[in-house]
């Protein structure tokens, strides 16, 4: 799992804004007349609606959409009882896991008070705002009695994720691998670690599914739950097994299943060598499980292994049901979360894992296609077909159990909806990190000399997608790793100092064949030597000689002066005459490609076909699907003029030579964007019916304006620039980025070598 320093974390919750979510406005808000209607006087009308019938609130307030995170912090993640307010980091961090997943808006609420009654009763005054809630981290056996109350009490979702979202995706696995392991869930034995409130969720759910009560031997810290004890509360009276079993290790003989839900090093090696044939291992104590997987692969080869790390096949990760159970919930406005809805989920996420997975999906978690087996029986996290899979079968199970208020009559409008509710968003960031850490490479720092760049290095070491090597001077790179303590840089980093006495041969070698390639050019060998003790000619020539495969270089460096050794050096494809730069924005919705934003100034209808081919490569290898519109002033050859002639001849190029390519033109930005607007007007457009992705601007100023304009006004946010068409992974970060700006763009590099040896 990725290294997180304690520096980082502050950092991330503390810089910018303070808190990870915020409240913003869905209505226009900007004329007097917008407040006039948001306020008073044109917010009584709805007040009256509602007034006359409650279930108007879903129509004109934002009741369906919003679900309350509540907790009151006594079973903070595995950090204890840290009590309400310093449990309020985790509920944000919910909220927003809500909204990324399944565009649900969320208020967290810390609730100071340990007293059942209280919470209770203040949940209920309050309900009325919410759509559903979601009760967090609040320690057992509390937590069965406030969430029995809740349900009981309320006439919206409830559901208490420690117990019910574990449960859901641990049964989802359990389902399958049991399957795989051709076992019947009325024969098999499990053996339990833990009896929180996790624990008795899993079991119960596991149990509805089919295993037999007397078949189960449950284990708190004390030992196994049985008739010997006199020290079990009524939550795990119904557990206490029959068997005469008083160890742990007693119980996994024979055993078929483990479900841990305790502590790390609970199970050994012998444990597991003593369980049936293909035996089913569910290790979820976080960060560190019951048994390592190496150490469970290692007693048993037959080993169908889970557990709750990411860095582990099968990962046990709550956020594969409760986005999309409440997704699913909300949009049919049912009155609970019930027993049909939870299994539902459960056949939904196991269903999942036995389909053909999508290539984005294969692509983003290894380098071969994923295929059903004991290295993949759950789904992955980000794959993007769980709202689509779990939301409707929840749906469908709250209509079919009788408690949905508001059925769905076309489940494939409804399934297209979800789709434009997640959008891409940070989506792809996240799938170029996960595809990176696959294939870490060699990747080169020009500018290390910096703080912000040796905190990006650490940064991609921790995350585990790149071996840095840090170019600058040696004495200056070690200062700043000592006094910011950067200790990982210093033991796998490598630094090289290109105007060391020691580094000479390297430069000379370097200089003779950059001599050899320039010579016509007005270069002699005393030039190409003399460049060689600049840091972008020198790591360059590293990548022409193999010995790194990716660099990343302008941080200290003018983006135009960080672009000419590039040019000199490592050039285009063999295939393209010009490079291009690109933007990625991202929008709260969705992911766009801005082109070209930084290189060409004004480039003729011939520069403007390169641009949009080597764009479309690098958006492919990105693991999206480009789908272009080449702007100008006019829409299709409405009026005449330089930039539209330019568009058009390009688009004559493109739809002869390249009919493969998604992309028209020439068109005004709101046409580009607005399905219905371009539909209406332009019917014969190859781009009908599409949602575009990706524009080409006709030349640098309006592409540089227009994502600086996005990033300032719209607020979106920006990654890149992304350089395309070089033959070698090279790219140019802005001067002065942040660390995270600069991390962001490592992934890219990292991924673009990897795509090397395909394009």
């Amino acid at each position: 799992m990725s290294k997180i320093s304690k520096e980082d974390a502050l950092k991330y919750h503390s810089e910018i804004r303070p808190g990870k979510i915020e409240v913003i406005p869905t209505k226009a808000h900007s004329t007097q007349r917008d407040l006039a209607l948001a306020y008073s006087p044109g917010v009584a009308d709805p007040c009256l609606e509602i007034e006359k019938n409650p279930e108007d609130a879903y129509k004109y307030t934002a009741k369906g959409n919003l679900v309350a995170v509540i907790s009151n912090g006594t079973a903070v993640l595995g950090l204890g009882n840290l009590g309400a307010l310093a449990g309020k980091p985790v509920m944000e961090g919910k909220g927003l896991l809500f909204k990324i997943f399944s565009d649900i808006d969320v208020f967290d609420i810390e609730l100071d008070t340990e007293d059942i009654d209280k919470f209770v009763e203040t949940v209920k005054i309050m309900s009325p705002t919410f759509g559903g809630i979601n009760l967090e981290d609040i320690k057992a056996p509390e937590c069965f009695e406030i969430e029995r109350r809740l349900k009981e009490e309320l006439n919206i979702p409830v559901m208490h994720d420690d117990q019910h979202g574990t449960a859901i995706i641990s049964a989802a696995g359990i389902v399958n691998a049991v399957e795989f392991a051709d076992k019947k869930f009325k024969d098999v034995k499990m053996v339990v670690s833990g009896a929180g409130a996790s624990a008795i969720a899993c079991t119960k759910l596991i149990m509805s599914l089919g295993v037999k009560k007397e078949n189960v031997v449950m284990c708190d810290s004390k030992g196994v739950l049985n008739n010997a004890r006199e020290d079990i509360n009524k939550y795990k009276k119904e557990f206490i097994t029959k068997r005469n079993i008083n160890t742990l290790e007693e119980a996994m003989v024979d055993a078929d299943i483990f479900l841990g839900l305790s502590v790390k090093d609970t199970v050994s090696k012998e444990m597991v060598k003593s369980m049936a044939k293909n035996p089913i291992i569910f290790a979820m104590a976080n960060p560190d499980p019951e048994i390592s997987y190496e150490d469970a692969k290692e007693a048993r080869e037959d080993v169908l292994m889970a557990t709750g790390r990411s860095d582990y096949p099968n990962q046990v990760n709550n956020v594969l049901g409760f986005p999309f159970i409440f997704r699913g919930a909300l949009d049919v406005r049912a009155t609970t979360i019930n027993e049909e809805m939870k299994i539902a989920a459960v056949h939904a996420i196991a269903e999942l894992a036995r389909e053909d997975v999508p290539e984005e999906v294969s692509n983003a978690y290894d380098t071969r296609h994923l295929v059903y087996g004991r290295d993949y029986f759950i789904p992955k996290p980000l794959d993007p077909r769980l709202i689509t899979k779990v939301a409707p079968a929840v749906a469908k199970a709250a209509m079919d159990s009788g408690v949905a208020k508001k059925p769905i009559t076309d489940f494939p409008k409804y399934i297209e909806q979800l789709r434009e509710r997640v959008g891409g968003g940070n989506k792809l960031i996240r799938r170029i990190y996960t595809q990176a850490k696959l294939n870490p490479k060699r990747l080169i720092f020009a500018d290390a000399e910096n703080y912000n760049v040796l905190r990006a290095a650490e940064i991609c070491i921790n995350e585990g997608f790149a071996k840095p090597i840090l170019l600058g001077r040696k004495d200056k790179i070690t200062e700043i790793i000592e006094e910011y303590k950067l200790y990982d840089l210093k033991e796998k980093a490598v630094i090289i100092d290109p105007y060391a006495i020691e580094e000479r041969p390297r430069r000379q070698k370097y200089a003779q064949y950059f001599y050899e390639k320039r010579n016509r050019k007005g270069v002699r060998y005393k030039d190409a030597n003399e460049k060689m003790y600049n840091r972008n000619y020198f790591g360059m020539m590293m990548i022409e000689h193999g010995e790194a495969d990716a660099f990343i270089t302008g941080y200290a460096t003018k983006y135009a002066a960080a672009l000419v050794p590039i040019l000199e050096t490592i050039r285009c494809k063999e295939e393209l005459d010009h490079i291009a730069g690109m933007y990625v924005v991202k929008t709260n919705q969705k992911n766009y490609f801005f082109a070209d934003t930084t290189v060409n100034i004004k480039p003729d209808a011939e520069t403007l076909v390169a641009t949009t081919l080597t764009v479309a490569r690098n958006i492919r290898y990105l693991g999206e699907n480009p789908v272009i519109a080449m702007l100008a002033f006019s829409n299709f050859g409405s009026n005449e003029g330089d930039s539209p002639d330019r568009v058009k001849k390009a688009i004559e190029i493109l739809h002869r030579d390249h009919p493969e390519i998604i992309v028209d033109g020439e068109m005004q930005a709101n046409f580009a964007l607005n399905n219905e607007l371009r539909d209406t007007h332009f019917p014969f457009s190859k781009l009908k019916g599409l949602n575009v992705n990706t524009l080409i601007f006709p030349n640098l100023s309006s592409g540089n304006i227009a994502y600086k304009m996005m990033q300032e006004i719209g607020k979106a946010d920006v990654t890149g620039p992304i350089l395309c068409g070089t033959k070698r992974p090279v790219h140019i970060v802005q001067l002065g980025s942040s660390v995270r700006e600069i991390v962001d763009m490592a992934a890219i590099a990292v991924v673009d070598a990897q795509s090397l040896v395909s394009r």
